[in-house]
């Protein structure tokens, strides 16, 4: 041991004769234990910290804690060795001897902050596996907090390196303050708008949502301070700006999810030429539906009452009540809509007629599905039309529809059979 010692005094005094090379010395060693101080802290913290969320299962917040935190507080302990070794090298200049404090002093400020935001986003991961974590995000106050954290390791560093008082810098911003509120006026409105969107529930994370006019229909994916992400049916992604939801209107879904039901609001367009009174037979065939079994006779006795009232008038037909196709098919659907297994009984379900129009007399169906997944809605309104539109002619209806060109062609053909030809001048 001695001597090794002897060397080393040996070794180092043939360095010490030459200046130069003694301060590139110094600056080697001092070099080398600061890399072997952040090799060994960060292994050290890493098996500690990993082996804790290992224990704890928490994948996403080990793989945080490596990339943003642990990495950044190791890097705080070889800044302080270069911090207080720099002045320990032989013929190291004052000058560069306070370089190097201002610019450790501002390296560590830099780490603490990252640090710091790196926490934020652990804390932000953690919050988001809270099962109402959709209801009162806290990304965007998150954000917030970051940007005001790199302001105040701005100044301080900025005031480390050129060896002033924070509070010289400071006392400038008073009359910075109009540019600072024209650099930050988006971050200032999307503040507000989130803090509004969050104390108003007015979306979440889950919701679907339709803005038409900036082309996006689907599901909110994502709030945060500037931007609330929506990821439409189509699997495209819009960034919408947060205020947005402040000062537009909106379609919120959420109220139609949460109630367990969704609208069926469709039309059916019925020839008016189809609608009439129904005659006796045709009465006796409709019932045979199980459907209208009661409502038959229940009408034709509601109906009999009636015209027994009128007497002498009740011989003429044109004054007496009688059953309509139209009436009775509207009786069939809604008594069809409330035996259906995927219609919710307990929200409204109603059979109306609309206006007339040139296109025939809209019989609207109103009615809620008991479930709110799409393609389980649509599979059950398709088979209610599906099974309508089949037995209209049961009761002597028909649907309206414009000509089409096999229309026109059968047209012809009927009118060639019938010996009806155009002469050249096109007339009949």
């Amino acid at each position: 041991m001695e001597g090794l010692t002897e060397a080393w005094q040996s070794f180092y005094a043939k360095i010490a004769e030459h200046p130069n090379l003694e301060l590139t010395f110094g600056i080697f060693v001092l070099l080398t234990v600061a890399a072997v101080s952040n090799f060994v802290v960060k292994h050290a913290l890493i098996r500690v910290i990993v082996k804790g969320l290992d224990a704890l299962q928490l994948e996403e917040d080990k793989r945080v804690m490596k990339s943003t935190i642990i990495a950044r507080l190791a890097n705080i302990i070889p800044a302080l060795v270069l911090y207080f070794g720099v002045h320990r090298v032989p013929q190291m200049p004052e000058v560069v001897i306070t370089v190097v404090h201002n610019v450790v002093n501002a390296f560590i400020v830099l780490t603490i902050a990252l640090a710091i935001n790196g926490s934020l986003t652990l804390a932000n991961l953690v919050y988001e596996r809270k099962y109402d974590a959709a209801r009162k995000p806290i990304k965007g106050y998150i954000q917030v907090f970051k940007i005001a954290v790199y302001v105040i390791a701005a100044i301080l560093m900025i005031a480390t390196l050129i060896d002033r008082s924070p509070l010289i810098l400071l006392s400038g911003l008073g009359a910075m303050a109009a540019v600072l509120l024209l650099v930050f006026q988006d971050t200032l409105l999307s503040l507000v708008a989130s803090m509004q969107i969050s104390s108003n529930d007015i979306i979440r994370v889950g919701d679907w949502v339709e803005m038409p006019h900036l082309s996006a229909d689907g599901e909110v994916i994502d709030i945060a301070l500037h931007t609330v992400k929506v990821q439409n049916w189509d699997r495209t992604i819009c960034s919408i700006p947060t205020r947005r939801f402040i000062t537009d209107g909106f379609k919120n879904w959420r109220g139609m999810q949460e109630s367990g039901g969704r609208r069926i609001m469709r039309n059916i367009l019925l020839d008016q030429q189809s609608i009439g009174f129904l005659s006796a037979d045709e009465k006796k065939g409709l019932q045979r539906f199980r459907l209208l079994h009661d409502y038959m006779a229940e009408k034709q006795q509601e109906i009999d009452a009636w015209n027994a009232e009128l007497k002498e008038a009740g011989k003429e037909p044109v004054n007496t009540r009688r059953i309509t196709n139209i009436g009775t098919f509207r009786a069939y659907v809604r008594r069809y809509l409330q035996s259906h297994q995927g219609i919710h009984q307990d929200m409204l379900v109603m059979v109306r007629q609309l206006s007339p129009t040139s296109e025939g007399l809209p019989l609207q169906v109103y009615a809620f599905t008991n479930t709110t997944e799409w393609a389980k809605y649509e599979g059950i309104q398709s088979d209610i039309f599906d099974h309508l539109l089949a037995i209209l002619p049961e009761f002597g209806l028909r649907v309206f529809q414009s000509p089409s060109g096999r229309d026109v062609r059968e047209l012809g053909q009927l009118l060639g059979e019938n010996g009806i030809t155009r002469d050249q001048n096109g007339t009949d």
